[in-house]
């Protein structure tokens, strides 16, 4: 009975989160197609109402002939509009401005410049504009980017499930430690030859496959058969599917876009803020048991003494495979959709 008002609470909780895995920001890209000339290309999601789609703001010196044009397609709603700025856009200041009010939406912009450069920079919905930089710099692509593989990790709730699941299964600190580590030694290698093109797998596919890995090892964890491989080597298990984790990762920094003059440092620093969100998670899960520890030594009545975190590895599971399940069936469906 317990385990199962558990089940139900860690569900609530895990539900909640995977709401916020479906929600999309606004995308803006600018690309220069000749010197001066630029492209300017938007997507806003079909859930804000058609007569409060927000306005692309360009640098004042910036003209356009063409008049502003929106429709609505794939669930979103999609327009271009072409802009000759004669000083270019380095150091000037662009944005988005919503007619009423931002409806809690993100903003990514996406910036390729005709020299190849290219800038990346997400704005929280309290913020309108930013400034493209002068030029690209070692330091300040570090910082982009690191953010960016933590705020990937943080709203990949699948990546993060399957970490989850790595700790349930390692158990030990030590074991927790290695078995992390062939994870995220792995995905850095698929996730480096996926961007740069090297290799490449169709998204949905390996979406529907991540879902998967998430789905047997939240069984394996239930059958609890420590003769399995899982159990007896999870640093093998977590290296192979960190290979599969990897490619997930490239497809969205794909979407994101790479700076061409700082590929190796926006390439390393992106898999610094994924590892960094993933210490995060894992620290921020072992934080709430500590805390709630004593609750939990009440509900399952142990006679005063501390309850260990393994009594939740069921209930857990169950929960996980039930989410991981959910979503492999949408992705499946959507290779049809």
């Amino acid at each position: 009975m317990i385990g199962r008002i558990l089940s139900v609470g860690i569900l609530l909780g895990f539900a909640s989160l995977a709401q916020a895995h479906d929600s999309r920001p606004n995308f803006i890209e600018i690309i220069e197609t000749e010197t001066g000339i630029f492209s300017v290309q938007w997507k806003v999601p079909s859930t804000v109402p058609s007569n409060a789609l927000p306005t692309i703001n360009m640098p004042s010196d910036c003209k356009t002939d063409a008049r502003r044009a929106t429709q609505q397609a794939g669930g979103a709603y999609v327009g271009r509009q072409d802009y000759t700025c004669p000083d270019g856009l380095s150091g000037k200041r662009i944005g988005i401005e919503f007619p009423i009010v931002n409806p809690s939406l993100s903003t990514l912009f996406q910036v390729r410049l005709a020299n190849g450069e290219k800038y990346v920079r997400a704005l929280k919905p309290d913020e309108r504009e930013w400034v493209v930089p002068e030029s690209e710099s070692k330091l300040a692509v570090a910082g982009q980017y690191t953010a960016l593989g933590v705020e990937h990790i943080w709203i990949g709730i699948d990546h993060l499930l399957f970490v989850a699941c790595l700790l349930l299964i390692a158990r030990t600190a030590r074991k927790v430690l290695i078995t992390i580590t062939g994870f995220t030694i792995a995905h850095s290698i698929t996730l480096a030859l996926a961007a740069l093109d090297i290799i490449r797998i169709p998204t949905p596919p390996v979406e529907a496959a991540i879902a998967l890995s998430v789905v047997f090892l939240a069984w394996e964890i239930v059958k609890d058969d420590k003769a399995q491989l899982t159990h007896r080597y999870p640093v093998a298990v977590s290296t192979s599917f960190g290979l599969l984790h990897g490619l997930g990762f490239a497809a969205v920094l794909r979407d994101i876009g790479l700076p061409q003059t700082e590929l190796p440092t926006a390439l390393l620093f992106f898999n610094v803020g994924v590892e960094i969100g993933q210490i995060l998670f894992v620290l921020a899960l072992l934080a709430a048991f500590f805390v709630l520890r004593p609750v939990l030594s009440r509900l399952l009545q142990t006679d005063g003494e501390d309850v260990h975190w393994t009594s939740l590895t069921t209930p857990a599971s169950y929960v996980i495979g039930g989410i991981a399940s959910y979503w492999l069936i949408g992705r499946v469906a959507g290779f049809w959709a």
